[in-house]
């Protein structure tokens, strides 16, 4: 029966709390660094009233500072200004410039960027990193993507797989597409966009080397779109970047050093995600059970999951379980206990599984082996 407290607060955090396998504890999102990269959090994909969004620039900001993220973009259309009788501005880096001087006094890194705006092909495509919006502004969209190009911008490619320009929800390279790639123009895709996910994507950044990209393309509020007081989150792009500046972090862009992290799942390419998984994920300590003071053949390991994500683990070790199935949920933040049957007393083990909610190509979950040592 629920009390009256919960009854009359439900949007309280007595009602959240009364929602089974909900992660509470901060709403910041917390990925560990990688051996020699910080693991920065991205969102490189916002919209606000200076084109079709619903809020201000600072809007952006703070939901970013909530979220802890280290850098974002404002990428407001150049092309597409529904807005404009409202809100007039000449000036197509102005978001830019708001968004900036409200986190002058915080850490986070705001980049300027657009969204040039056209119809399929080539779509739409974000270019961050640019030096001014304004001449991006052009009639011929290859003069677009050229000059975002001589501003030394990053460019992706954006929702491809949106189904109002893709019927099919299918992300196809076209001829135009082509030949950016030949031009050197396009270097990254979105394989999440907002709450969609394309496995077809995934494939065209590994088969040319585009670099993955995971972002919220938001143009409401992240909380109401994400859920995020109910333990939901915004898809981000973790940047392996060797510092936290800006320079670093386009440098790691055009790497192709990136990992997504959407709907508790980790998408990216197997040299960037597997030393995340291991980074996130460590042996505590490993001891043999006693029983009635007797020693057992069972042996106790502990594994601390040190990130955002809840890792769903498939048991491939040869080692059967004392109180799991083959199956292995471990929680965000949290320490689980296995109890591993090794028929005999040993010294080490090698615990080895597939990670189910890691993609690192298309049906393709890596495998993970930590060696686990057992304690004197």
């Amino acid at each position: 029966m629920k009390t009256f407290l919960t009854l009359l607060l439900p949007f309280s955090a007595a009602g959240l709390l009364a929602q089974p396998h909900t992660h509470l504890p901060d709403r910041a999102i917390d990925f560990p660094d990688v051996p020699g990269y910080l693991t920065l959090k991205a969102d490189l994909h916002m919209h606000t009233v200076f084109s079709d969004g619903s809020v201000w620039p600072d809007i952006r900001v703070e939901e970013a500072l909530r979220d802890s993220l280290d850098v974002i973009a404002l990428t407001e259309h150049l092309e597409y200004q529904p807005h404009k009788d409202d809100i007039p501005h000449p000036d197509r880096n102005r978001a830019h410039e708001i968004a900036l001087k409200h986190a002058a006094n915080s850490n986070l890194i705001v980049v300027r960027g657009s969204e040039i705006t056209r119809s399929m092909p080539p779509g739409h495509a974000n270019a961050i990193f640019i030096k001014d919006a304004n001449n991006i502004l052009t009639k011929d969209p290859l003069d677009a993507f050229k000059e975002a190009h001589a501003q030394g911008a990053f460019i992706f490619w954006n929702h491809p797989n949106w189904i109002a320009q893709n019927p099919d929800g299918i992300a196809r390279l076209t001829k135009m597409h082509e030949k950016l790639l030949k031009k050197g123009y396009l270097h990254g895709i979105e394989v999440v966009n907002e709450t969609t996910y394309s496995v077809e994507a995934l494939q065209i950044a590994l088969e040319h080397n585009l670099t993955i990209l995971g972002t919220s393309d938001i143009h409401g509020l992240i909380d109401w779109l994400y859920e995020v007081p109910n333990g939901g989150h915004r898809p981000v792009t973790l940047v392996f970047a060797k510092e936290k500046t800006a320079e670093s972090i386009k440098e790691a862009l055009f790497a192709g050093r990136t990992t997504v992290w959407f709907n508790n799942t980790l998408i990216g390419r197997q040299e960037m995600l597997v030393p995340l998984i291991t980074a996130s994920v460590t042996v505590a300590g490993a001891g043999y059970i006693e029983s009635h003071k007797r020693p057992s053949e069972v042996l106790e390991v502990e594994l601390v999951n040190n990130s955002d994500a809840g890792f769903i683990l498939y048991n491939k070790s040869g080692y059967t379980f004392h109180a799991h199935d083959e199956v292995v949920m471990l929680e965000p933040h949290s320490v689980t206990r296995l109890m591993v049957k090794t028929l005999a007393p040993k010294k080490e083990i090698a615990l080895t599984f597939t990670v189910l909610n890691a993609v690192i190509a298309p049906e393709t979950h890596p495998d993970i082996t930590w060696q686990v040592v057992v304690k004197e």
